[in-house]
């Protein structure tokens, strides 16, 4: 008696799939097309929660050139930008990440590994100055760290038309920029980058405030700040309840 089924595959498994390779791939392709409508169709027919979606704004000029640079030097290769709802991961990150914030990410920097980590609420946890000095020298500020150096950003400088052609196309996908920004990126970029320059002295370090690292920092203090105002709004509307 033959015991080997891979051997001997059952009658049902030769009259369907070897016998009927035309009916197997429309069984296959249906089958596909019914997946990929479970994943799609929410997508197109979620709405936010409306006291959840007001409080997230659009990055700053600066900011949006900070996230360019973070996205050219492949940060998000080795850090997430998700906080899961886990306990584990609330502990040590915060808040759990929600589907609102990343309403104006274009593209998202969700990651796919934590080399390094998590960063979706790095925002406000660290003052300018230790953001300036680890990417400078990242085990300065976290003994042991495998992170590299990024010693150009302090010589780069970001670049106004950049800024300007980000703004731009962001704002043809939708996003409400302010119109204070929107009239003049360069301008708001600006000032909001010699402000953190200016920060930046109390701490004896001098840096122009034209520095690509000087918009990184920007862009990394915004991360997690809207998940703030949605708290308070929450504890807000939960209090009046």
């Amino acid at each position: 008696m033959n015991t080997n089924k891979a051997a001997n595959p059952p009658d049902w498994h030769r009259r369907l799939i070897e016998n009927k390779g035309g009916l197997m791939a429309v069984l296959s392709v249906a089958a596909i097309a019914v997946g990929s409508l479970v994943e799609l169709v929410p997508m197109f027919t979620l709405e936010f929660e409306p006291r959840e979606i007001e409080h997230v704004t659009p990055y700053t000029p600066l900011e949006v050139a900070g996230r360019d640079i973070y996205i050219r030097e492949g940060c998000y290769l080795c850090h997430s930008q998700w906080v899961r709802p886990f306990r584990s991961e609330t502990l040590r990150y915060g808040e759990w990440s929600r589907a609102s914030e990343y309403a104006y990410d274009q593209p998202f920097q969700l990651g796919s590994r934590r080399i390094g980590p998590d960063l979706h609420r790095v925002g406000g946890k660290y003052n300018d100055a230790w953001h300036y000095e680890h990417m400078k020298d990242p085990r300065s500020t976290s003994p042991g760290s495998i992170m590299p150096p990024y010693k150009w950003l302090y010589d780069a400088s970001w670049s106004g038309d950049d800024i300007d052609a980000s703004v731009a196309g962001l704002i043809t996908l939708g996003q409400p920029f302010p119109q204070e920004q929107a009239g003049n990126p360069q301008a708001h970029a600006f000032k909001q980058a010699k402000a953190i320059s200016e920060g930046l002295k109390e701490f004896d370090i001098e840096v122009s405030a034209d520095k690509e690292i000087v918009a990184l920092i920007a862009y990394l203090q915004r991360l997690g700040q809207d998940s703030k105002a949605m708290a308070e709004a929450r504890a807000a509307a939960e209090g009046g309840e």
